[in-house]
């Protein structure tokens, strides 16, 4: 698969994965973590916010790997 094809796909996965993972994390963070103590919300809300980093760095690896 050309680089050109892989990047087509990347963004559209990406794009798609960003916008369902964000809207698991806040329905997760506003209903369950909502009740839970401060250092718990902290907790979560910490870790939602940097998880989605590593399955996106893979993507965008595998989208500028060479032919």
């Amino acid at each position: 698969m050309r680089v050109r094809s892989r990047k087509l796909i990347g963004t559209i996965v990406l794009l798609v994965f960003l916008a369902v993972y964000a809207w698991a994390a806040t329905a997760i963070g506003g209903g369950r973590i909502a009740l839970a103590p401060a250092w718990a919300q902290f907790a979560y809300f910490l870790t939602a916010g940097l998880a989605w980093v590593v399955p996106a760095a893979l993507l965008i690896r595998w989208m500028q790997r060479p032919d």
